[in-house]
């Protein structure tokens, strides 16, 4: 299984967070990004897999952005943070990868799931 999910969850409104523009990204070299993917989050708040069918997850740094302005615009509100980065390291052999993020205005917080 390759593999990257992730589930944004806002936890001022205690519901799912649909519709957040995400991009993944693969770093090439210090400083270099290449995207891979730019999906939106679906009702239950969830990009299933954000890895392209064609791309193998290989060891290396991925990052997720999280368009959040975007997000709290259609919500008619305001955020501190307008995009949320969250940059992960990938090693040989792991083939799964579940990123979620608690997001509320004036903070988020991410880890590992599973």
């Amino acid at each position: 299984m390759n593999r990257i999910s992730t589930h944004v969850l806002d936890t001022a409104l205690g519901k799912p967070a649909q519709d957040v523009p995400v991009r993944l990204e693969r770093q090439v070299s210090p400083g270099e990004w290449r995207v891979l993917s730019l999906l939106r989050t679906d009702s239950d708040g969830r990009c299933a897999q954000m890895l392209p069918e064609n791309e193998a997850l290989g060891a290396g740094t991925y990052r997720l952005a999280f368009d959040t302005a975007t997000y709290y615009r259609h919500q008619k509100s305001e955020g501190l943070y307008p995009v949320v980065e969250i940059t992960f390291e990938a090693r040989e052999g792991q083939s799964h990868f579940h990123i979620p993020l608690l997001l509320s205005p004036n903070g988020y917080t991410t880890y590992r799931g599973s």
